[in-house]
């Protein structure tokens, strides 16, 4: 710590000496002192003289609190008191000091007390295993800490703390603790961490950051809300700037969308406040960040595309269309629609729609315009009008078509009632105002840039001068302006566009070199000698002249390429042209406005280059120094060259022409194919609509059908005494024979059951018949399970039949009732007698009682044989599984039979072996000589072996 007493030692009015012995006593206190009282209240006496002897207590209190940190973890009382401490050591905020070089003294100190706690990385390491003790005595002051390193030596204590395991995720418990102290300076340690620092950008924000910081926003009140809104803001830009990883991350979490509320702001006059202008400065910021020109063009486009699904331009273009909103945030907010329209078709088109709330209404784009050429505007908002024009036109061909067309004598308001675009550009270009003429002539140089068609139609713009001359074309006013010696500004302004509509339009520098006043006035700008501030004139009027050599297609004999460069070289000499041609890209503007494509410049005086023109001086600087140092045969090789290349073309073009067109039919096919199917689908849908409604009909027909029956047949009932409410009697005969008929079947059915019940039983019988017999059994018993099967089959059928035939008489049964009991209610024919009527009426209940006991009887009929035939199905049922035990006994017999036979081959087989060593025996016996009644004792020994076997078959057969 030398360097730290010579800084003490040369301080003019140092501590008294009583202080420094204190100082060294509370230190010796906390070192040495077993009473953790004791040390804690040298510790706090430490702190309290920390902030007036701050360089005295950093040099002999470092390691002492350092080590109170390590070792008196559990009292979080002494632990705050040492954080604080190193605070106030650490820290620069000094109110006391009153000396002019406290200042930077105290960034000295700060900065080398830093050095000194962070030389330990341990140190850090520590530091962040306090934060997370929830203690607010201790969290505190630790993040306060740890944020005063950052602010002095961010890099290194940012590589520590990404080393550092869990490092980075301990600093974002603190976004969601409930005490705002804590939290909201949590907010400046993460700003403080994450700036400049890519790996810790993504860490942060793949910790769920961007939900976090945007509730919070939305907590506090958006853009009303204070400076908590803006500290959160702050940090946003510090992860989102320059940090493709997370901007990406940002629009794939749908958190573009939960920016549109920031700007519901209205059209309200009710004041800004100083800090709902700074939020919604930071605000506008942000998107600019989401959508600026130097991020890649694929993920500037998502955004682009996000922001207006989710309303957020239209939003912003509401800001910028509504009164009362300060100068500031309107400039901010024209920039920030500039960059979310650049280069976006669908938001260059929606941007085109939008009108200001006028009367009668105007394009938002004529409204800009008129404040970018009236002097009397700020100048911040003219260069953002003028940015916005031009990002509006950036790629947008559409859009240039429609600005020069409001130029075009077709499309002219005759009545002067409305003011255009094209009317505007003009007014501006040829105003007094220089920075007018400047801003008119560069937004008219970007409607032309990259488009010959507009160049070409840009010739036949023709203005009227003063009354009684005729009228000169755009392009000659323009050249006649310059000739005229108006200032600089207005000069550069006119070259600039005069450069960008003659590049790449033969035609155009046709009509140029056509004004034999053009070339000389250019060669004689060029020769002269001038001052420094005409050599960019000088400088620009060489480039006009080299695009007119470089692009011309010598079609005026006069002006040929050739001629030109002779004449270049007579009156300038070729050296020198060069040399004025390189005074454009050796200007000190001229890098300036390279970098970036917004126009910001300090002051009017500093407007003077546009960053397309710098890439257009780029790109023809080289090409013209060539053009103008090549002989008459390179120039014919070339031109050769540049016919075949053209051609070259012109194949390439007609044939992607031609791809283009069949991609255009195959779209319209595949559209035409969507919709046939989606009308067979309809036409589909419909048909089943009309058969159902054709059903419907149908039954209604029916329906109606069967009434106009009952009502026919309810009439002849009073005419037809034979008949009875439309039922004969010969209807109720046959449906009583066919329950005669039903009977016998069923008695039929009973007899067969008793049959195959006699068959079942004969069949169990079988089963105790002799084995010699189970061949043949078991064979007949499959016949008579073949037959059963079958006829049971059939009785099943039967029973379905005398089912179905059941339930025709139950309907037919209940259609009686129903047609007697409207007949009982049918009124009496007009026009008969009451005596008649009664008779009638006598007879027909007669008729209706007979009717209702038959019905009863019928009733009682078929229930007897649903009873029956439920009995009969029973019967059935037993049947079949009777059949499927004798099945099961069948196949186990067959088995028994299979058993057996193998049994007697192998008995047979030891018979036969038996016998073969009998013989040879009987040989061996021979042989040794044996008498022969040996041979017969053996011979009569083995028939009654044989005889014995005979009778004990015989009584085997016997009791089967």
């Amino acid at each position: 710590m030398n360097f730290l007493r010579g800084v003490m030692g040369g301080q003019s009015a140092g501590p008294q000496h009583t202080e420094a012995e204190t100082i060294q006593k509370l230190c010796d206190r906390v070192a040495s002192s077993t009473l953790l009282d004791d040390r804690r209240n040298a510790v706090r006496a430490l702190k309290s003289l920390s902030k007036k002897y701050r360089l005295e207590v950093g040099i002999q209190a470092m390691e002492h609190l350092i080590h109170v940190l390590q070792t008196d973890r559990s009292d979080s009382e002494i632990i705050g008191y040492a954080l604080d401490t190193l605070f106030n050591i650490i820290s620069n905020d000094e109110e006391d000091e009153v000396e002019e070089n406290s200042t930077r003294q105290s960034e000295d100190l700060g900065s080398q007390f830093t050095e000194i706690f962070i030389k330990q990385q341990e140190n850090v390491t520590l530091l962040l295993s306090l934060l997370e003790d929830f203690d607010f005595h201790v969290r505190w002051p630790g993040v306060k800490l740890l944020t005063s390193l950052l602010k002095h030596l961010g890099p290194q204590v940012q590589q520590i703390i990404l080393v550092s395991p869990m490092g980075v995720s301990r600093l974002m418990d603190l976004l969601a603790d409930s005490r705002e102290v804590i939290r909201n300076d949590g907010v400046l340690l993460l700003q403080a961490l994450t700036r400049s620092n890519g790996a810790i950008q993504k860490i942060v924000a793949f910790e769920n950051a961007f939900e976090r910081l945007l509730d919070i926003i939305t907590e506090e009140g958006n853009s009303d809300g204070g400076i908590v809104v803006e500290d959160c803001l702050i940090l946003l830009q510090n992860l989102l700037k320059n940090n493709n990883s997370n901007q990406n991350f940002f629009k794939e979490g749908s958190y573009i969308q939960r920016m549109k509320p920031w700007f519901e702001v209205g059209d309200e006059n009710s004041g800004w406040s100083a800090q709902k202008v700074t939020n919604l400065h930071l605000m506008l910021q942000l998107i600019r960040v989401l959508v600026s020109p130097t991020n890649p063009p694929g993920a500037t486009s998502s955004c682009q595309k996000a922001m207006f699904q989710c309303g957020l331009l239209q939003q912003l273009c509401t800001i910028l269309m509504a009164t009362g909103i300060p100068a500031d945030i309107l400039t901010e907010t024209i920039n920030t629609v500039s960059e979310v329209i650049r280069g976006c078709q669908v938001n260059q088109d929606y941007f085109a729609s939008v009108n200001a709330p006028s009367n009668p209404p105007r394009p938002a784009i004529v409204v800009l315009l008129m404040s970018m050429v009236n002097e009397r505007q700020p100048f911040v908002l003219r260069c953002a009008v003028l940015y916005c024009f031009q990002c509006f036109l950036y790629k947008n061909q559409k859009g240039q078509g429609e600005i020069v067309s409001t130029l075009l004598p077709s499309t002219i308001d005759a009545t002067g009632n409305s003011v255009s675009a094209g009317q505007l550009l003009c007014g501006g270009l040829f105003s007094t105002d220089s920075l007018s003429n400047w801003c008119a002539a560069v937004a008219l140089a970007h409607a032309l840039q990259e488009n010959a068609t507009q160049k070409e139609q840009l010739l036949r713009v023709q203005l009227a001068t003063s009354i009684g001359n005729p009228p000169v074309s755009l392009l000659q006013q323009c050249t006649n302006i310059l000739s005229q010696g108006s200032k600089i500004q207005t000069r550069v302004g006119l070259l600039m566009l005069l450069c960008t509509w003659l590049s790449n339009c033969p035609i155009a520098v046709t009509h140029f070199l056509h004004n034999s006043a053009n070339v000389p006035f250019l060669t004689g700008q060029i020769a002269e000698n001038l001052g420094e501030e005409e050599q960019l004139v000088q400088g620009l009027c060489a480039l006009l002249l080299g695009i007119s050599i470089y692009f011309n297609d010598n079609s005026l004999e006069n002006y040929m390429k050739e001629k030109l460069k002779q004449l270049i070289e007579k009156r300038i000499g070729k050296e020198n042209f060069i040399e004025k041609l390189g005074f454009i890209s050796k200007h000190e503007l001229y890098s300036r406005a390279s970098q970036k494509p917004q126009p910001n410049f300090p002051s009017p005086e500093y407007m003077i280059f546009d960053h397309e023109f710098t890439k257009l001086v780029k790109e023809l600087e080289g090409v013209i120094t060539k053009a103008i140092y090549k002989s008459s045969e390179e120039d014919k090789k070339e031109e050769e060259e540049k016919k075949t290349l053209e051609q070259h073309d012109s194949i390439v073009g007609h044939y992607k022409n031609m791809i283009r067109e069949q991609d255009l039919q195959l779209e319209e096919l595949k559209q035409q194919i969507s919709t046939l199917k989606c009308q067979n689908e309809q036409l589909q849908t419909a048909v089943t609509q009309q058969v159902s409604q054709i059903q419907q009909h149908k039954d209604q027909y029916n329906l109606l059908k069967i009434q106009l029956g009952k009502d026919n047949q309810h009439q002849g009932s009073h005419n037809d005494g034979a008949q009875m409410n439309g039922i004969q009697p010969e209807e109720i005969g046959r449906l009583r024979e066919e329950i005669e008929e039903l009977k016998s079947n069923q008695e039929l059915l009973r007899s067969q059951l008793a049959e195959k019940d006699s068959l079942i039983e004969k069949l169990k019988s079988s089963q105790t018949s002799p084995d010699t017999n189970e061949a043949t059994a078991s064979a007949r018993d499959s016949e008579n399970i073949a037959e059963l099967k079958q006829e049971l089959a059939t009785l099943k059928s039967q029973l379905n039949s005398k089912s179905v035939e059941i339930t025709k008489l139950q309907t037919e049964k209940q259609e009686l009732l129903h047609k007697t009991e409207a007949f009982a209610q049918s009124v009496p024919v007009s026009g008969e007698s009451e005596a008649a009527i009664a008779a009638k009426t006598t007879d027909v209940e007669g008729r209706l009682s007979a009717l209702l006991q038959e019905t009863k009887e019928l009733k009682n009929e078929i229930k007897a044989l649903s009873e029956e035939r439920a009995s009969i199905k029973e019967q059935l049922d037993s049947s079949n599984s009777t059949i499927v035990i004798l099945q099961n006994e069948k196949n186990q017999l067959e088995v028994n039979i299979k058993d057996s036979k193998k049994e007697q081959d192998d008995l047979l087989v030891l018979l036969a072996d038996q016998d073969q060593k009998i013989l040879s025996l009987k040989d061996k016996l021979k042989g040794l000589g044996h008498p022969e009644e040996e041979e017969d004792e053996l011979e009569s020994i083995d028939q009654d072996d044989e005889d014995d076997e005979d009778e004990d078959d015989d009584k085997s057969q016997g009791d089967n």
